[in-house]
């Protein structure tokens, strides 16, 4: 849905500044729609990946937390061959806090180094669109 109009030179063959100005403003808006249009798509895709992600995620911790009770119970039970239920019990429970500390702490430290949510591609096209118009202001 360009529109395109006829640019009648003046009369030395180069067109006028409106017309020249008229142009770069037309180029100009078109090209903010170019780069809002691909933000969008580009953010699209990373929360479509994102709710994909976390959906499999979520079911995985849900299954693995069945399968650490399982687990929690088969220790209790060995441990108590030979200890009374109730260490057992405790020696479990302290190993699954322990591991539960060292598993918040390493996802602190992740989380402190995430990358923002930034659309990477449409900032370098735009920081290159941005240098390219410098450039030809310069000339």
């Amino acid at each position: 849905m360009t529109v395109t109009s006829h640019v009648r030179p003046a009369a030395d063959g180069h067109p006028s500044t409106g017309e020249l100005v008229g142009r770069a403003t037309e180029q100009l808006s078109r090209l903010l729609r170019q780069e809002v249009a691909l933000a969008k798509e580009e953010l699209a895709e990373k929360g479509r990946r994102a709710g994909r992600g976390g959906g499999l995620l979520g079911a995985a911790g849900a299954v693995g937390y069945v399968g650490l009770i399982v687990l929690a119970g088969a220790a209790t039970a060995a441990l108590a061959l030979v200890l009374p239920v109730w260490a057992a019990a405790l020696i479990v429970g302290a190993v699954f806090l322990a591991v539960a500390g060292v598993l918040a702490a390493t996802g602190r430290a992740q989380l402190r180094r995430a990358a923002p949510a930034a659309p990477a591609q449409t900032l370098d096209s735009v920081r290159a669109d941005v240098d390219a118009i410098r450039e030809r202001a310069h000339r």
